[in-house]
Formats: C-alpha cells, structure tokens, sequence
C-alpha cells in the first residue's frame, strides 16, 4: 500500500500546483494577486518552479544516492537519455500551464482539462508502447467508458467551473428592491 499513500501524495501536491503557481505569478513583481499578470512574471515565476525542481529533484536524490555510496555509479546511457526526456517532458507541460495561464485559463479550468486529458495520453500511449496481450480486440467496453467519463468529467467540470461566486437569490417580493418601500399607513 506504499504505492498508494505515494499515489495520494502526487495527487495532492500536484492538485495545488497550479493555483499556488498561480499565486506565485500574481505576486512575483510585488503585485496584491488580484491585478493582470506580466508576461515577466510568469517567467519569473517559472524561474523559481526550476529552482525548486533543483531542490528537489537534482540535490535530494543526489545526497540520498551518495549516502548509500552509488551516486557516481552504474548509469546507463538509455537510462539517462530516457529519464531526461521524461523531465523535459515534464518541464513542457509545466511550461504549458504557465502559457495556459497566460492565455487567459483559470486555474481551475486549466488543471482540470489536464488532470483529465493526461491519464487518457498516459493510458493510450502505454497500449500504443505495450499492446494487450489478446489485441486490441481485447479491450473490454468497461476501459473505453472510463476514457470517455475521465474526457467527460474535464468537460463537465470545465463547462460548469464557478466563475464568479454568485449571491443567493432571495424570494421575490411584492416590492422591487430599487424602487424605496412604501411608507405604511
């Protein structure tokens, strides 16, 4: 069950990681987070996304591989020119968040449309790279529903996003609430 509170991890961290880059653009140039975002903000923003990914994902690694005492051993060269690829990979879509942003996307819009886009690549890219054992003509209904609601819940979720909070509605009332009250007799 590792594997699942590690799954849970991702979900979180990445979950808020496109409202606190976000947050992080609409404040990089000493603005309040409600005003326009510069196109240099974003970069500077972006900028210290990399610095985290430094942090992270070249000195952690690093120490804990020196530590055991294999960190300056035993790469291979399909492993690491694969594994860059992946992070280049993953740096692009980053980017992409950054310019969906940019372009006007909230972030709520944008990281839904990517948190249900990205499993169907994940999924048809992985069936295109390891087909069923069976054929495609393996595949049972059930998976490609799954497609479709995971492809419908970005939708959904796209189409009906919250806006703008919206004040309650109260009952209408014999008087308009523009025009004064009547004075009682």
């Amino acid at each position: 069950m590792k594997w699942f509170l590690f799954s849970l991890l991702t979900v979180a961290t990445w979950g808020v990681y496109g409202v606190l880059l976000h947050q992080g653009q609409s404040q990089m140039l000493g603005g309040s987070g409600t005003g326009p975002i510069t196109p240099e903000a974003r970069f500077k923003s972006f900028l210290f996304v990399g610095i985290a990914y430094f942090l992270v994902a070249v000195l952690a690694p690093l120490l804990i591989l020196m530590v055991h005492g294999k960190a300056f051993s035993g790469y291979s060269a399909g492993g690491m020119t694969w594994s860059l690829v992946a992070g280049i990979a993953g740096a692009i879509g980053a980017f992409g968040v950054l310019l969906a942003f940019g372009a006007g996307g909230k972030p709520w819009v944008v990281m839904s449309i990517i948190f249900a886009g990205a499993p169907i690549i994940n999924v048809l890219y992985s069936l295109a790279k390891h087909p069923p054992k069976g054929g495609w003509a393996s595949i049972q209904p059930q998976f490609l529903l799954g497609i479709a609601l995971a492809a419908l819940g970005g939708f959904l979720v796209t189409y009906y996003r919250p806006d703008k909070p919206q004040a309650p509605v109260k009952p209408s009332t014999a008087q308009s609430s523009t025009q004064p009250p009547k004075p009682s007799a």
